[in-house]
């Protein structure tokens, strides 16, 4: 048999089939906020080269992808949420 899904989307598939999943409370705002990106990504009229260290850099990637978002968007995504004040420093 030729599964076309990994294992691990066997497994989510099984688990949801079973109805062990529940959906995430906030999901309706997260997807509010990733639309936004991506149409913001659209909207580009400024391009910006920025040095970052070579740790800044590969912490982005890893993130990015845990996100599953291209880098260049997740980083315009965390310079736009903080200079529009949705992002702050906790200490």
């Amino acid at each position: 048999m030729n599964d076309p899904l990994s294992p691990e989307e066997r497994e989510i598939l099984d688990r949801f089939e079973r109805g062990e999943l529940r959906r995430v409370v906030g999901v309706e705002d997260e997807m509010e906020s990733a639309r936004q990106a991506a149409r913001a990504t659209f909207r580009k009229t400024r391009r910006v080269n920025l040095r970052v260290t070579e740790r800044d850099f590969d912490l982005a990637h890893a993130r990015a992808r845990e996100e599953g978002i291209p880098y260049q968007t997740l980083l315009s995504s965390v310079i736009h949420k903080y200079l529009s004040g949705r992002l702050t420093e906790t200490r």
